[in-house]
């Protein structure tokens, strides 16, 4: 088998927390008010069109949020979900160390709509840690579609068996594993760089 050649780090729940997920709207929920049942649905039906890039934030907004009149401003609300990303420092340390070596393609590949994918990528410097974002806003493609995975190897021109996939999400990681590719979920980001270290990636 291969050496590994090429990292494919998910973003949310990894290097960063989740972005606008089930935990961060329903403190959306609680702040502003909301119908949790009634804004759930209209997500929902949007969800895949919003990280696919195909519609923008004030769109989104305007058909979950603000189809009726508010007593807070959009940009209220837009600060507040830009506001939910937190870093996760080791995972963090230990994709810089990595990068630093110079060993290995270093790329994401995360579901996310492009309002949060830039802010995050801007806010935590995360453009000094990978060479490449395969973000579903930008590839029309969420994982654990099995094109999201072929599109980044079709790009970085790889095979699955030199590639490590790293993730949060057991079905994503169980979707690149029926690709051919190597995988590593990761569970507790503050043990990362011990999990990389144990499947054979040099962590510096």
């Amino acid at each position: 088998m291969p050496d590994v050649s090429l990292l494919l780090w998910d973003v949310g729940g990894v290097v960063l927390s989740n972005g606008w997920d089930a935990v961060a709207r329903r403190k959306a929920e609680q702040r502003f008010g909301l119908d949790s049942a009634e804004f759930e649905r209209r997500h929902r039906e949007v969800e895949d069109d919003f990280e696919t890039g195909r519609l923008g934030w004030e769109e989104y907004l305007a058909r979950t949020v603000f189809y009726e009149p508010r007593p807070f401003s959009v940009d209220e609300f837009r600060d507040f979900m830009l506001s939910c990303s937190r870093p996760n420092p080791e995972a963090i340390a230990t994709a810089r160390a990595i990068r630093a070596q110079g060993r290995y393609v270093m790329a994401t590949l995360n579901n996310e709509s492009r309002l949060l994918n830039e802010h995050r990528i801007r806010t935590f410097g995360l453009a000094g840690l990978f060479h490449v974002f395969f973000s579903s806003c930008y590839t029309g493609h969420r994982k654990p579609n099995p094109e999201a995975f072929r599109y980044a190897l079709q790009f970085l021109q790889r095979e699955p068996e030199e590639t490590l996939f790293l993730d949060d999400r057991p079905e994503n990681v169980a979707a690149a594993a029926r690709l051919g590719f190597r995988t590593l979920q990761v569970r507790n980001p503050e043990r990362l760089r011990e999990e990389l270290s144990a499947v054979g990636v040099a962590t510096g």
